[in-house]
């Protein structure tokens, strides 16, 4: 700023983007007009990996490609992680340059040649210095500007055929066209990308890869404001969701937006679902969302400047999919750097000691959204608390890798969710020991702190606490080693072990090496050098069991669907799982008669406690938060803890496209028969012995145990009693004269429809253990 500068290149960055004193100094840069162009990263191929500062908006963030016109290996790609995980990452890179073997000057004499992005982002810049010499002198300074220039070059780049929008931005740059937008350029706002096209495969996807359907969580696309008319700019009106036809009326658009448009540049959220009567819809939805914008009079002018920018949307919308194919993403519960200290999750890859690639289905985990899309099925996000989905809609709940920890809220739901609703859950774990966690401790020069992991590579105390109800537990071992299933080579990094499994259910044991950090706490020093040289005794590591009306999958390791540092891919197994959590399936050779449990495991070994040293509310979405639906839920009404909120009505229903009632809808008939399990199956199971500060005492299949109805919270009594009393007292009545000829209390049979319950039950024997029974559903 000092010297005058216009533009300036940075061939520097990181994966710290909350590394405040830096990031606000690149605002002030920008604030002051100076147009910065950056890496953004030789971390690729893997996705989620952007360095800042080339992933802010206000910054042109320039990726690599080769002389055939071929990401560059090494180019790191989107999504943007900051949003993540409430919200969708943004559009990043912007633009792609020649990357590899670029001819340059030496320091001294002569020439040589380099490779990395660090050379394609100085191309860009000296692009942008040829391209600054279009505007005459005199009219520099009231036109150009970070908004500016950036529009001019993405406008103009040509996209290439092959990569996706996330690998390559808007293309390569193309200066004659960039020439041609500069020579006759008047200030104005516009939206990048500005068009988001659903039948346009493989350039946008993953939007492309999966259709919209009824009753799906909302579809998040995230695009970028650039205001051109000033370095802070205001929305002038909400956006407005314009359909081409009318049959863009089943699509509803909710927006999330920036309050103000700092420095140029802001971000504008498109949350898409298609309204309950689309739930026989199939075809192509189109129109625009315009956004008007307003930024304050430059100098010499009297009004201020507006623009109206405009995105054009097609989307793709398919029939509701049919439960067993849907699958839920629990992405609340993961905690990412920045800005937790969380640990990699291969504690055999020495060169990256951060988890900080989003754990998202759109970055590492991009190749598994893929084959499951080719499997046949539809992966949602959630992005709120468990108590924010209805479980009737989906298959199976995929949870893996997770940090973070759960609001007791959610454990009870699940459970109903998985006993009473028939849902499938599927968990991947990965290692957790506290010793170990403390070694990776180390002094961080740029904040002068101490910086501790906040947990392992999951959070398995959390995720114990979560499985109490099911008799489920994982242990603290750290096991590494390949294995086989019926010919399919697995490789086990750094995964933890199951301690803890019911009788009647499935569990699969292997020899894997132990890491000697975890074995020294079961030997003495004299053995700690001759067991970390042989294969541990046979460890649990997969797990399968039927509870209720639902399935459970567990398995202790992410490693193998994670791209991060795969080895080798378990899509197989993951595959098998899904079939068996979502819709019933056994393989023979994962339910083998030789693997079924006649007794349940419950091993006689201390579970992993969480750490007293860290203060884990710092970085946790539960420890001392409020339990609350975030944008990505399908209620109607955001911002509420999800309770009896019925999924997102409709305001006007088309007349060519009823509603129909036999779909996926919780509001169907629902005949349900509260019994309870066979005394030697289940539920013997789940009640084993567990320290676990949630199973005290607790039913695990909905109903009251005897001490809890002596114990009850009056609350939840009274509830119960002026709901179930009001609609049950007048049936109950034609039930009197089975009470008065000695036939006792009859068992409670419900139906649901349409959210109302009907209840049969003896007058006299409305008390409130009964009453909970009737409530179950």
């Amino acid at each position: 700023m000092a010297t005058g500068m216009d533009v300036l290149n940075l061939s520097i960055g990181g994966p710290d983007y909350l590394d405040l004193p830096f990031v606000e100094k690149v605002w002030e840069l920008t604030a002051n007009n100076i147009i910065m162009v950056s890496a953004i990263g030789n971390d690729g191929p893997l996705y989620g990996t952007l360095n800042n500062p080339a992933d802010q908006s206000d910054v042109i963030g320039v990726g690599g490609i080769d002389y055939n016109n071929h990401i560059a290996s090494f180019s790191s790609r989107g999504m943007t992680t900051w949003e993540l995980p409430h919200g969708y990452g943004r559009v990043k890179p912007d633009v792609v340059a020649y990357s590899r073997d670029i001819m340059g000057s030496k320091t001294s004499t002569g020439c040589k040649t380099l490779s990395g992005t660090s050379v394609a982002s100085p191309v860009v810049a000296g692009a942008v210095c040829l391209l600054v010499s279009v505007i005459p002198e005199d009219k520099r300074k009231s036109i150009l500007n970070p908004a500016s220039m950036k529009q001019a070059l993405v406008e103009g780049a040509s996209k290439l055929v092959g990569p996706n929008i996330y690998e390559q931005g808007a293309g390569k740059p193309d200066l004659w066209q960039s020439y041609e937008i500069l020579k006759n350029y008047q200030p104005r706002a516009s939206v990048f990308p500005n068009m988001l096209d659903f039948t346009d495969c493989p350039y946008f996807w993953p939007f492309c890869r999966q259709p919209l359907y009824a009753g799906a969580m909302p579809v998040v696309f995230n695009a970028t404001i650039l205001n051109g008319m000033g370095v802070i700019g205001y929305v002038k009106d909400p956006p407005v969701w314009q359909p081409s036809e009318d049959v863009g009326n089943l699509l509803t658009v909710h927006f999330t937006y920036s309050d103000t448009i700092w420095p140029w540049t802001g971000y504008l959220a498109l949350h898409m679902q298609v309204k309950d009567e689309g739930s026989q819809f199939s075809g192509i939805i189109s129109g625009n969302v315009t956004l008007s914008i307003y930024s304050p009079a430059a100098e010499g002018e009297s009004s201020p400047r507006s623009s109206t920018c405009v995105l054009y949307l097609k989307v793709r919308v398919v029939q509701t999919p049919v439960r067993s194919r849907r699958i839920l993403w629990d992405q609340f519960h993961n905690i990412k750097y920045p800005s937790g200290y969380v640990p990699r999750d291969s504690l055999n890859v020495n060169n990256d000691i951060l988890d900080w690639h989003g754990d998202h289905l759109h970055t590492n985990f991009h190749i598994l959204f893929n084959m499951l899309r080719d499997a046949g099925y539809y992966i949602e996000t959630l992005g709120s608390p468990l108590t924010c989905f209805d479980a009737s809609n989906y298959g199976t709940l995929l949870m893996v890798d997770l940090e973070d920890e759960y609001f007791s809220e959610e454990i009870q739901k699940l459970r109903d969710d998985v006993v009473h609703k028939g849902l499938g859950l599927a968990v991947f774990a990965e290692w957790y020991h506290v010793d170990t966690m403390v070694k990776m401790t180390f002094f961080d020069e740029n904040t002068r702190s101490w910086w501790s992991p906040l947990t392992g590579g999951a959070n398995i105390p959390a995720l114990n606490e979560l499985l109490a109800p099911f008799g489920i537990a994982f242990g603290d071992k750290i096991l590494s080693g390949d294995f086989s299933i019926n010919g399919e080579q697995s490789h086990y990094a750094s995964g933890t072990d199951i301690v803890q499994f019911p009788a009647g259910g499935f569990l699969h044991g292997f020899e894997l090496q132990e890491d000697p950090k975890t074995a020294q706490n079961s030997s003495t020093p004299d053995t700690q050098n001759s067991q970390s040289q042989e294969k541990s005794k046979l460890s649990s590591i997969l797990g399968m069991l039927e509870a209720g009306e639902g399935r459970i999958a567990v398995y202790g390791d992410s490693n193998c669907l994670d791209s991060s540092h795969m080895v080798t891919n378990c899509y197989w197994l993951l595959r098998k799982i899904v079939e068996f959590a979502g819709n019933g399936l056994r393989d023979p050779v994962l339910f083998s008669e030789a693997t079924r449990l006649k007794f349940p495991v419950f091993e006689n070994t201390q579970k992993p406690l969480r750490r007293p040293d860290v203060n884990f509310s710092m970085f946790s979405s539960v420890i001392g938060k409020e339990l609350i639906c975030h944008q990505d839920s399908r209620f109607e009404v955001w911002g509420t803890k999800g309770y009896g909120i019925q999924p997102t009505g409709t305001t006007r229903k088309l007349p060519e496209y009823q509603k129909n009632e036999v779909s996926s809808s919780p509001n169907r008939l629902i005949k349900s028969s509260y019994k309870r399990q066979d005394e030697a199956g289940l539920q013997k199971s789940i009640l084993a012995p567990s320290a676990n500060k949630f199973d005290d005492k607790r039913d695990y299949f909905g109903f009251i145990s005897h001490e809890e109805r002596s114990q009850a919270n009056g609350w939840y009594l009274l509830a119960l009693l002026s709901l179930l009393a009001f609609w049950c007292t007048s049936v109950a009545e034609r039930s009197k004269g089975d009470v008065d000829q000695g036939k006792g209390p009859q068992p409670a049979v419900c139906q649901v429809r349409y959210n109302m319950e009907s209840c049969v039950v003896p007058k006299k024997v409305l008390a409130p253990a009964y009453l909970a029974i009737c409530h179950g559903i």
